[in-house]
């Protein structure tokens, strides 16, 4: 009997991966993800902030060999830090497991990680550039953390929905790397003592000369996440003083072990110590007092204040297509009085609107306000407004609510809004419902006694369009998505184009105010709450910088002789009109206007305008100073004696503004 070999059953199998050069491709993985991620950096830091190529606002380019070199020492110490100690914590996940699992690891956290940080960096700073912050992102929803978060919902969704994409996207590639790979080669060697230790004492040693070289690289080197966020966790753990400065960063902690002196300290006049490091020992200068409370007698005319969301000072005489953007705000001013740019303090309509009916920089809850005289005064006083007035705590702090028969906002008004959002912030109502509640409420019956109207009109607020606004001087309004830097002469046509709705419905108070037969004896303001950027400086909004655009406004009224010839801030409209009801001279300012971004006791900048329209700021965080009007800046320490005079004014106001709030404080 014939006997034949058994036949070798064919199992298909996955092909085996040759152990030399997978050892090979491990060891290349964690170099080649650092280079690719760093290249993918370094092009959007460029882009975004011209880092080697500068630009208006962005002075400090890494654009000489010197700094070219100290910027590339300090990158690749901080990125080769990055990569050793990814490369470490990736071994350590897969120790007793195939050396390719550790480079899986590693290509997640140090490669698509880092990738998503820098998408969600870019694609927040192309909204808001670089001066975006914590504190900023709670400001935008009137300091509250919950409305913020509800604020950036839409694009909290994209990024939650791109997370989602690619935990799929690494689970699928996992499975498919399981079936390829050999199960028995061996473990991947993390880096040696020697390799780490010689990483964390290069990183230390750049981290420190750096800061203190004065080179635009220390500022450059802030625009990279690596570096900025290990920065940060030296920064916390050097501050041995516990004054919340360490020693890593530009803003450095000049006496670690002394907590009175550090950047921002208060710094106390006439002792002979520069606490905070600018201007030398703080000299007091004249800061505007507030006006007690008023209470009005005799013949009192009507009061109307209006409040044009985001009004840009450049918008009287504003052509497109030679039609005048807003005519009935130019009428009134060619009829009354004007002045422009008037200068919002803080560039927040929160902030803004509490200077405004305050007249104060920093007002306290129960501070005098214009709510408060009129209702002492015997007003009558009515609210109509697109915007949740107890936002921010605008309400409670000038006594608006409290104040108000009548008081009709986006929260009374909820049915009404314009869009779906939830956050306070995103409330919006038009204009015409506005109206509408004023002609059910106030404006039926004749008024047989003073009355004091508050409207806030909202269309021009970001993203400046919503159903119902009449297309003038655009026929394909942007939507929110489609604004970016590419198409900013479209964002500006959208923008005006909502101006011009607000300004149309402008005309429509005065109409009534005519109709009712009270406009001959009725004082009309009219202003924006801040200005906003239309992407001039690669900025879009408000709030980031200082500049004529974002803090400038114009305020407007029907009287003529009543707003002085001098730079104006939003804190003086309360002794303007106190001065027209009493009939007495408007008085020029106490002080020219003071600006700031972030809180007044820890600012990120600090601003001041004067005499022929000149505009100068001061990046507390980086020392960078800006003449705005010339449109050039320069490092604080490298100022000449005019210039530097010119800078320390500002700081001496700042400084000046805190003592008094610190006094006021201590007196409480």
């Amino acid at each position: 009997m014939k006997t034949t070999a058994p036949v070798e059953q064919s199992i298909t199998s996955p092909p085996a991966v040759a152990g030399s050069t997978l050892s090979t491709l491990v060891a290349m993985i964690p170099a080649s993800v650092m280079l690719t991620v760093a290249l993918v950096e370094l092009v959007l830091a460029n882009r975004k902030y011209g880092l080697f190529t500068g630009g208006f606002g962005q002075s400090r380019a890494v654009d000489s060999l010197p700094e070219m070199a100290l910027f590339f020492a300090g990158y690749a110490a901080a990125m080769a830090l990055l990569g050793v100690a990814g490369w470490a914590f990736a071994c350590r996940l897969a120790r007793g497991k195939p050396g390719w699992i550790a480079s899986y690891f590693f290509i997640l956290t140090n490669g698509i990680l880092f990738c998503g940080l820098l998408a969600a960096q870019y694609q927040l700073h192309s909204y808001f550039s670089d001066a975006v912050s914590f504190a900023l992102v709670k400001q935008l929803g009137g300091g509250s953390l919950v409305d913020a978060i509800k604020y950036g919902l839409s694009e909290i969704g994209i990024a939650g929905l791109a997370a989602v994409g690619v935990t799929l996207a690494a689970w699928l590639l996992w499975r498919q790397l399981a079936r390829f790979m050999p199960a028995n080669s061996p473990s991947a060697r993390g880096p040696g003592y020697g390799v780490a230790a010689a990483s964390v004492i290069l990183f230390l040693g750049t981290a420190y000369a750096v800061p203190r070289s004065g080179s635009d690289a220390a500022f450059g080197l802030n625009r990279t996440i690596a570096w900025q966020g290990m920065t940060r966790l030296l920064n916390f753990a050097s501050d041995l003083d516990g004054d919340g400065y360490g020693v890593f960063s530009t803003q450095y902690d000049a006496a670690p072990f002394d907590p009175a002196r550090h950047p921002l300290a208060l710094d106390v006049p006439g002792n002979g110590v520069d606490e905070d490091g600018f201007g030398g020992d703080l000299e007091l200068v004249p800061v505007p007092a507030p006006l007690p409370k008023q209470n009005f007698t005799g013949h009192r005319p009507n009061v109307v204040v209006v409040v044009l969301e985001s009004l840009r000072q450049d918008v009287i005489g504003k052509r497109i297509g030679g039609r005048p953007v807003a005519p009935n705000l130019e009428r009134l001013a060619a009829q009354g009085s004007i002045a422009a740019p008037a200068y919002s303090h803080v560039g927040f309509t929160t902030e803004s609107l509490k200077s405004l009916f305050s007249g104060q920089l920093v007002p306290s809850s129960r501070a005098p306000s214009l709510f408060r005289d009129f209702k002492a005064s015997g007003y009558r006083i009515g609210v109509f407004s697109g915007q949740p007035e107890d936002f921010g705590d605008i309400s409670a702090t000038v006594g608006m609510r409290e104040s108000a028969d009548v008081h009709v906002d986006a929260l009374t008004l909820q049915e009404k809004r314009a869009f779906s959002f939830a956050a306070k912030g995103s409330l919006l109502v038009a204009e015409r419902y506005l109206l509408d509640a004023f002609d059910r409420t106030m404006g039926k019956q004749p008024w047989t006694e003073p009355h004091f109207l508050y409207f806030n009109f909202q269309s021009a607020h970001f993203p400046y369009y919503h159903d119902g606004v009449k297309l003038r001087f655009t026929q394909r309004p942007l939507d929110r998505g489609d604004m970016t830097q590419e198409r900013a002469k479209d964002v500006q046509l959208t923008y005006w184009n909502a101006v011009a709705e607000a300004d149309a419905w402008l005309g429509q108070v005065i109409s009534r105010l005519k109709a009712l037969g009270v406009w001959d004896d009725t004082v009309l303001l009219v202003t924006g709450d801040h200005g906003e950027d239309l992407f001039e400086d690669g900025f879009l909004g408000h709030g980031h910088i200082i500049n004529a655009r974002q803090n400038g406004t114009v305020v407007v009224t029907n009287r003529p002789g009543l707003l002085p010839n001098a730079p104006v801030s939003l804190s003086d409209y309360r002794a303007f009109l106190v001065a027209a009801i009493k009939r007495e001279a408007a008085a020029r300012p106490a002080a020219v206007p003071f600006m700031h971004i972030g809180p007044l006791e820890r600012p990120t900048a600090i601003g001041m305008a004067g005499a022929g329209r000149t505009l100068t700021s001061l990046r507390l965080d980086t020392g960078e100073v800006c003449f705005v009007e010339q449109g050039r800046c320069a490092p604080y320490g490298a100022l000449n004696l005019t210039d530097r005079s010119r800078v320390d004014a500002v700081v001496a106001r700042w400084g000046s503004e805190r003592w008094r709030q610190h006094t006021i404080q201590m007196h409480r």
